[in-house]
């Protein structure tokens, strides 16, 4: 089947043909938000969150980067540009800090980064759709958020070997190193991860010698799509082990979506009508985010 959502979004025809449906949105237009436990507590629904409320790159360039939207990988330099450590934020930790008086003290307690890698190369992804309406979700609650899709992974194969990187490779591991979390989602391809998500996990080895290396103790989120239930809980097994060798953590909610047995997902106006989708993702956001939160107490 094809890898794309829209109005009575379907897996058509047999299990396994691509179909190229694509669905009803162009890239300017916004679907709507994702209710969820954690966007109920923050209040009502801001522009820049929820449900592919802006899930297409070209919806967002860097001279327009919300704060508290979900930016794409373009942005990063704009970001960086604005102040010290990502997004003007203090690179000192996930805590600010002050000095003067009796020493230094902790400030405010910055917004937690999450980044979004994965997708699919077929227009109107439905796998980049999930991704992108989790991370608005997660802007809906207070977290920075940074999404690269197909676009952004369109990357070189990783070749240990050789050092040279390019800007694309590099705002990846710029993106990685300095995040608080991640949610990676990937459609299964014969049982495995797809290779434009597996060659950019294969480039974080290059971060061996961070202070945090790899994914070391950030929580991971993941979303499989195929279309049978045995490729995708295949898929998820593996990418969970990927995590756990990154030294990740991957939240004990994982998403499997067998677009065989889920014929509609999502209705003309982009809103999410599969709700046991719906109820796992907002399980998974809520984990993501009470981990991000806890974590900062701590360190």
């Amino acid at each position: 089947m094809g890898d794309s959502y829209g109005a009575g979004w379907s897996s058509g025809g047999e299990s396994g043909e691509h179909t190229g449906d694509t669905g009803p949105l162009a890239a300017s237009e916004a679907p709507r938000p994702l209710p969820t436990r954690t966007s109920r507590r923050t209040g009502p629904t801001g522009p820049g969150g929820g449900l592919g409320t802006g899930p297409s790159d070209s919806g967002m360039g860097a001279g327009a980067a919300s704060p508290l939207g979900t930016l794409t990988a373009s942005d990063l330099g704009a970001l960086s540009a604005s102040g010290p450590g990502l997004g003007g934020i203090p690179a000192g930790g996930l805590n600010g800090t002050a000095s003067g008086g009796l020493g230094t003290v902790r400030t405010r307690r910055r917004r937690p980064m999450i980044v979004g890698l994965g997708g699919t190369t077929q227009p109107n992804s439905l796998t980049q759709w999930l991704l992108a309406g989790a991370l608005g979700t997660m802007a809906q609650a207070g977290a920075e958020t940074l999404l690269f899709g197909s676009g952004e992974l369109d990357l070189p194969m990783y070749a240990p070997e050789r050092p040279e990187r390019g800007p694309g490779a590099l705002r990846l591991l710029a993106a990685v190193e300095q995040c608080d979390a991640l949610v990676l989602a990937t459609t299964a391809h014969h049982g495995r991860v797809s290779g434009l998500v597996s060659n950019a996990l294969d480039y974080l080895d290059d971060l061996h010698g961070a202070p945090r290396p790899y994914l070391d103790g950030r929580p991971v989120g993941l979303i499989v799509t195929a279309p049978n239930a045995h490729s995708a809980g295949t898929a998820m097994t593996a990418l969970r082990s990927t995590v756990h060798s990154l030294r990740g953590w991957p939240t004990p909610q994982g998403i499997t979506l067998d677009t065989s047995a889920s014929p509609t997902i999502a209705d003309a106006d982009g809103r999410l009508t599969d709700q046991t989708t719906a109820n796992a993702l907002e399980t998974l956001v809520d984990q993501i985010m009470g981990f991000t939160y806890a974590w900062s107490q701590v360190i």
